[in-house]
């Protein structure tokens, strides 16, 4: 009961304070006392928050790892961008609202039946398996946006793989990506898509199935004993994760003017899972503060030039070998009561 109801104060507190951030900066912006670089900074914020979390859930609460999850925000990204123009010149919608609704949910639905079809088979490994092929599924979807063309002419769209003749008005350039992208994102829609991301998750962690969850990944002899389905839940973790990268993917995609695949690279999978190691495996709220942070700090290191990187990376190194500190540990317990044997309750569900 106790546990319960500290996952509650801490649930409760991460929504309060991300709320209280935003109306800061909503009156910041209105204001106009927030520096440029910053403002540009916010929808990319929400979109890595978005990913961070959704990564977590599978690394820290599933325990399997994934290196591909850059490549359902490609998806996501690019279909998102597809849907709005799609919208906007086949059926002359001006609303930039309920396309950014519409692109969202599209981007989100189809990262999820990728996330299913890759998932049916991947699953089924374990350990570095799993981890190497997500990573080829990452880089086969890059390569694969290489090579895609996609078109509107009326209401009708026309795709294309290594042809660029495409009647219309074109969308997708192949490995020039998206072009002449209408930037509708806004900070209030990343805002509202954080929230969702957590509520989604939060709750998913805390339900039943959380627990067969977590069960399998802390011992998965006991919960195949138990009679949990693994590869039901795993599956499950999976596809809600791929889901939400792929609205983060379009919620990213469409705040660029243009929009190349390259940029959804290995690189960007790592970068991804630093923010979910740096901010704590299983740990939400870590994931939310290390991806904001290490979001904004590679701007604020510009001043350094040539060293601005080297300086990243030294960081990030000192950060790690903090957070690996038993009296940090200690500490964060202390503060966080209620996570240590989170894993160790699943089994009494």
């Amino acid at each position: 009961m106790k546990t319960k109801k500290a996952r509650l104060i801490t649930n409760a507190v991460t929504y309060g304070v991300l709320a209280v951030l935003f109306i800061i900066l909503t009156v910041m912006i209105n204001n106009n006392s927030i520096t440029r670089t910053l403002k540009g900074q916010l929808i990319p914020i929400c979109s890595w928050i978005v990913m961070a979390v959704s990564l977590n859930l599978v690394v820290g609460i599933s325990g399997e790892l994934s290196l591909g999850h850059a490549g359902f925000m490609s998806i996501g990204a690019f279909s998102g961008i597809v849907t709005s123009g799609w919208l906007l010149n086949g059926f002359q919608m001006q609303d930039p609202t309920l396309r950014l609704l519409l692109a969202i949910i599209a981007g989100g639905l189809i990262a999820g039946i990728f996330g299913a079809l890759i998932g049916i088979p991947v699953l089924r490994l374990r350990g570095d398996y799993l981890a190497i092929v997500t990573l080829a599924f990452g880089e086969i979807i890059k390569n694969v946006m290489n090579c895609v063309y996609t078109s509107v002419e009326g209401t009708t769209l026309h795709f294309g793989f290594l042809n660029s003749s495409l009647p219309g008005t074109l969308l997708l350039n192949g490995p020039m990506g998206a072009v002449k992208v209408k930037a509708i994102s806004t900070f209030t829609a990343g805002f509202i898509l954080v929230m969702v991301t957590l509520v989604i998750v939060l709750n998913l962690v805390n339900s039943r199935s959380g627990r067969a969850i977590m069960a399998a990944r802390d011992n998965r002899i006991a919960a195949e004993a138990m009679g949990i389905n693994i590869t039901k839940y795993k599956m499950m973790a999976f596809v809600t994760a791929a889901v939400l990268a792929g609205m983060a993917g379009a919620l990213y995609g469409l705040s660029m003017a243009t929009l190349v695949p390259t940029k959804f690279s290995f690189n960007e999978s790592i970068n991804v899972l630093v923010f979910v190691v740096l901010g704590g495996i299983g740990n939400i709220p870590g994931s939310i503060v290390a991806a904001t942070a290490l979001t904004i700090l590679p701007e604020r290191l510009r001043f350094l030039q040539n060293y601005r990187m080297l300086a990243y990376a030294v960081l990030l190194i000192l950060v790690m070998l903090l957070s690996n500190n038993p009296m940090v540990k200690n500490l964060w317990r202390r503060l966080i009561p209620g996570r240590k044997h989170d894993g160790e309750e699943a089994l009494k569900a």
